[in-house]
């Protein structure tokens, strides 16, 4: 089993499994940090203290999965389709490097707004 984070979007708390990236372990080892959400059709991503490279990189995602976004410095949580996408495809605007997938059900996703308050920390 690989290191878990747990989110707190506004009043929405769940866990993900982190694989066993570089990219992963230094989101894990900077853990706790607080950023603002921003949405981008089913995308949810925010800012993070973690600078680093392209890792495994690739755009095609699948519902639940995180990724670090290097453009952005961002991390990126995928549950829906985006403006990008073809049909039902998850696709990135452009190379991100996968690092773990959400537990449980992703459907509560749907609720989150734009600059909510998310915090991530060590599960």
């Amino acid at each position: 089993m690989g290191n878990r984070i747990s989110f707190l979007i506004g009043n929405i708390e769940f866990e993900a499994e982190l694989n066993d990236s570089d990219t992963a372990n230094a989101v894990w080892l900077a853990a706790p940090f607080t950023s603002y959400t921003n949405i981008w059709g089913g995308e949810i991503y925010f800012e993070i203290p973690v600078k680093t490279r392209l890792e495994n990189g690739r755009r095609i995602m699948t519902p639940g999965e995180i990724a670090y976004w290097p453009e952005g410095q961002a991390l990126c949580i995928f549950f829906g389709p985006i403006p990008v996408g073809k049909g039902d495809k998850l696709v990135a605007i452009s190379d991100v490097t996968p690092i773990g997938k959400v537990d449980g059900p992703i459907e509560i996703l749907e609720s989150v707004g734009d600059r909510t308050k998310v915090t991530v920390r060590i599960a």
